[in-house]
């Protein structure tokens, strides 16, 4: 099956999607122009290569002209953002809609289109070769939407939803994730359940032994409530998973989700009475990110607390306390994707002054894994700038050098093209920011 992006539809007899012949991806173009002729030189120009700005990925994996098809493979054709390689896409989550941010990278960038108007958009990412959305309707709840182009149309997907048997209902669906398998997608909600979708986000499962472990009568909920908010695959090892939990702590598995066991030993939550540390349930993780370059590397932003894993996740060591940063209380983080001694935190003042240190915003790296924070904090706003930034809403591309980007609930982004080096106001005015991603 074909998939079509919205320009394309009106000159394929409007429809999405379509079954065409050939053995390469060069023919089924020629199919679609022989079928279609009006829909002739927008994929390839006179000499038969690929336009710039068009990708063409089979089965999420990007392809060219050159690459073979089969019968049963899903092939998407999308328009690549315009501009040359150092442009970038963000995809920009906030509580009135979805805001599509294209254009040059560290500078400026344009809203290209805006779309849930009114509702609130928790996270949103490209994955697969697909656009999702996670849409929060005050009026008919939470769902996952899915697009070949985030500025045309969104389609629903069947969930997640927690099955007639559960007590329980979606609330909030913090995040999604792209598993290692093709076509195969995570999402963690509120309360706390890991959902699996093995068709793309068209339909979802709930992690049933996830849900059923037997402490969970005795989890707490965070003040965003019980949510799972955090998802960590493992590169090239899709059986292997770590997800956090806010105030749940850090899960870990093995075996794809079969079976669950807790990583939290060395994390203290110092939010506690000191005689309630030992032992504690409730533990209130912001945010785990994993190094895909060693992956048995972990951060972790803590509720009072940056704290780095050397194994997997299965314990953890203080790296916040006493080595720089301004306050150890945040909520998001970012890890090098090519130096797992390297990571970004953007810390807040503490839990009841949630925003950033002395009204200057300021983001902390660390190229020693947390022996020592240096800032970074040319070009963002230094006096009375009282931010508050999300645990979705700081994210990097996949560029080298790799770019930055992070927005705050008064309604700004900023972006960096130098690594966090220096920065630029990308855009302001918009809705309160939950969550950036970019998928570029």
């Amino acid at each position: 099956m074909v998939h079509l992006p919205s320009q394309l539809r009106e000159r394929a007899g409007g429809v999405a999607a379509l079954r065409l012949d050939g053995a390469r991806v060069a023919d089924l173009i020629a199919d679609l122009e022989r079928r279609h002729p009006e829909a002739s030189g927008w994929l390839t120009d006179e000499r038969g290569a690929m336009r710039p700005h068009i990708k063409v990925f089979v089965n999420g994996e990007i392809a060219g002209l050159d690459d073979s098809v089969s019968a049963g493979d899903e092939v998407r054709i999308l328009p690549a953002i315009s501009g040359g390689e150092d442009t970038t896409e963000l995809l920009v989550g906030t509580r009135k809609g979805l805001i599509v941010l294209r254009g040059q990278r560290g500078g400026s960038l344009d809203v290209a289109a805006r779309a849930f108007e009114g509702l609130t958009v928790e996270y949103a990412i490209k994955a697969h070769g697909t656009y999702l959305a996670s849409v929060t309707d005050s009026h008919f709840g939470p769902r996952v939407f899915l697009a070949d182009d985030p500025t045309g149309e969104w389609e629903p997907s069947g969930g997640p939803a927690f099955p007639a048997d559960v007590d329980a209902a979606v609330e909030r669906i913090w995040t999604i994730e792209a598993a290692e398998e093709d076509g195969v997608l995570w999402a963690g909600v509120a309360p706390a359940a890991l959902f699996r979708s093995e068709d793309g986000g068209r339909s979802w499962s709930l992690n049933r032994p996830l849900w059923n472990v037997p402490s969970r009568p005795q989890w707490e909920a965070g003040g965003g409530g019980l949510c799972l908010h955090s998802i960590c695959p493992w590169p090239g090892a899709p059986e292997r998973l770590a997800v956090g939990i806010s105030a749940a702590g850090v899960w870990l598995t093995d075996d794809a989700g079969e079976s669950w066991r807790r990583g939290i030993e060395g994390l203290v939550p110092r939010y506690l009475p000191v005689e309630a540390q030992s032992g504690a349930v409730d533990l209130c993780v912001h945010d785990i990110k994993r190094s895909p370059a060693e992956p048995d590397t972990m951060y972790l932003q803590f509720h009072g607390g940056v704290y780095r894993s050397d194994d997997a996740g299965a314990s953890w060591i203080d790296i916040g306390s006493q080595s720089g940063l301004s306050s150890d209380f945040g909520f998001p983080l970012v890890v090098d994707p090519r130096a797992p001694d390297r990571a970004f935190v953007i810390p807040l003042a503490a839990d009841m002054d949630r925003v950033t240190p002395e009204g200057s915003v300021r983001v902390f790296e660390t190229s020693d894994r947390g022996r020592s924070w240096a800032s970074a904090s040319d070009g963002l706003p230094q006096e009375h700038s009282y931010l508050t930034i999300l645990r979705q809403a700081f994210c990097r591309d996949d560029r080298d050098p790799f770019g930055l980007y992070f927005g705050a609930t008064s309604g700004e982004v900023f972006s960096s093209a130098t690594e966090g080096s220096t920065w630029a106001t990308a855009a302001t005015r918009l809705p309160p920011v939950l969550s950036v991603h970019s998928s570029s």
